[in-house]
């Protein structure tokens, strides 16, 4: 893997649509050598996370198929996703097993390229990072590796940019996804506002 500089760092972090959303993230520093290979990080993968990702892309496989049927699938549609909803709520416990408080930091930002997180712990820019990233309420974990591309002082706090530096493409697809489930969930919510205060 031929190295990146910094702004071909930044760029890939802002290839990608990054939506502001508060989430959970734990964080873990690790050294440069500790990372290793695609390989090796796959290996060390906790398989709650592997589960995760498999559920998610079944389900959208499964929806697919199903919309070919039209109408007529309705009911077939409606019996599949709460048989869904009752694996979500599995996974997703099993998933807050994996939320470790002592490495919690509050993300703020997230999408394809990478993600924004707040912490009062220093970080050098460089550093690679373990992350584990928490969107239950959209039922989406994703493990990966990042590094810190840029950092801003603010309130004794610290507000970080991670590019990713290891992550799986299905991974990466799932993000993107949810940003922009989340942004048209988002613009709905500002819409129906909208419509309120020009009803008073």
């Amino acid at each position: 893997m031929t190295a990146l500089s910094l702004e071909q760092k930044l760029a890939q972090y802002h290839e990608f649509f990054a939506i502001e959303h508060d989430f959970s993230v734990n964080i873990t520093p690790i050294d440069k050598d500790q990372a290793g290979s695609f390989e090796g990080f796959m290996a060390k993968m906790p398989m709650p996370f592997k589960l995760a990702t498999e559920m998610n892309s079944i389900d959208q496989s499964a929806l697919r198929s199903l919309q070919i049927l039209g109408s007529s699938a309705s009911q077939l549609v409606s019996f599949l996703n709460q048989q869904s909803q009752k694996i979500d709520l599995l996974v997703g416990y099993i998933l807050s097993q994996q939320d470790e408080i002592q490495h919690r930091h509050q993300g703020v930002k997230f999408g394809g390229g990478g993600i924004k997180f707040i912490a009062a712990t220093a970080f050098d820019v460089g550093q690679l990072l373990e992350l584990k990233i928490f969107l239950i309420e959209n039922n989406c974990a994703i493990y990966c590796y990042g590094e810190v591309i840029a950092v801003e002082s603010a309130n004794e706090r610290f507000a970080y940019k991670v590019t990713f530096h290891f992550i799986r493409e299905e991974d990466r697809e799932i993000l993107v996804r949810t940003s922009l489930h989340e942004q048209s969930k988002q613009l709905q919510k500002l819409a129906k506002l909208r419509k309120q205060e020009s009803e008073r």
